[in-house]
């Protein structure tokens, strides 16, 4: 099999990450129907739900391709790139990280793993909040 271009396989993340972005959307807009306004707007149960339905699907996709290998899925890496890559990178990013963290488990690195998600959490927090103060300041 040829290698991808670098231009089509950048195509192919785009094409799954703008399905991947329009499934996320249609999730919170059928859970908003589905539970009320009121419900979805006290605790974040669309985000949550992507994350978990996310996270199972790279969990799948993760144990199918270590299982068959990459030829076996959906044209190889063009599969990997339209599905693992963008299709749940649009979806949510939450995915790569859970499969991140559990790899990092299963190699026996679980102090990494805990350092990872710990500094993952500490900073992307941090991120958010000195873009929120800059923001404010700036009014």
């Amino acid at each position: 099999m040829t290698a991808l271009s670098p231009i089509a396989a950048s195509a192919l993340v785009a094409l799954g990450g703008a399905a991947g972005s329009l499934a996320r959307y249609q999730v919170g807009r059928g859970l908003t129907r589905l539970l009320g306004p009121q419900a979805v707007s006290t605790f974040p149960w669309a985000t949550l739900a992507v994350n978990v339905a996310g996270s199972l699907a790279m969990g799948l996709l993760a144990g199918w391709l270590a299982r068959h290998g990459t030829s076996s899925f959906g044209g190889g890496e063009t599969g990997r790139l339209l599905i693992g890559v963008g299709l749940l990178g649009g979806f949510t990013t939450f995915s790569a990280f859970s499969l991140e963290m559990m790899l990092l488990i299963e190699r026996g690195q679980a102090s990494t793993a805990f350092v990872y998600a710990a500094v993952s959490l500490l900073a992307g927090l941090s991120a958010l909040y000195i873009g929120l103060i800059a923001m404010r300041v700036t009014a």
